[in-house]
């Protein structure tokens, strides 16, 4: 089965805990079902974050999902002058049997502005 990797991101309104957990959770689901991908087949996830998020760890919100078994990372994203604030981004890698070409990466909420190419 090949290994693929998922990008995926999307944007706060604020730096708190719930909502970035909610925002993470809502992600995650939405990179899991946009690739019909069930959590078994899931690799490893790494998370980064804007240095302006510091409310708490997005691998948090996803072990609330039920990915307590998963491989999961945090990281800050470099400080880039004039870059997107309050974003969180994961590349999820996963066992997929599809093109490359076919994967369906995820970008919500501000996020979209990253990737129109590859928004939804």
């Amino acid at each position: 089965m090949p290994v693929r990797a998922i990008r995926g991101a999307t944007q706060l309104d604020a730096d708190e805990r719930e909502h970035l957990f909610a925002r993470t959770r809502e992600l995650v689901q939405e990179v899991l079902d946009a690739n019909r991908v069930d959590t078994s087949s899931l690799i490893s996830i790494l998370f980064t974050c804007t240095p302006d998020l510091v409310s708490d760890f997005p691998a948090a919100a996803a072990r609330e999902l039920g990915l307590g078994d998963v491989p999961l990372m945090c990281a800050t994203e470099i400080a880039v002058p004039g870059a997107l604030p309050r974003v969180v981004r994961l590349m999820a890698h996963a066992e997929l049997d599809v093109d490359r070409a076919d994967v369906q990466h995820v970008y919500l909420h501000g996020a979209t502005a990253l990737r129109r190419d590859l928004a939804q």
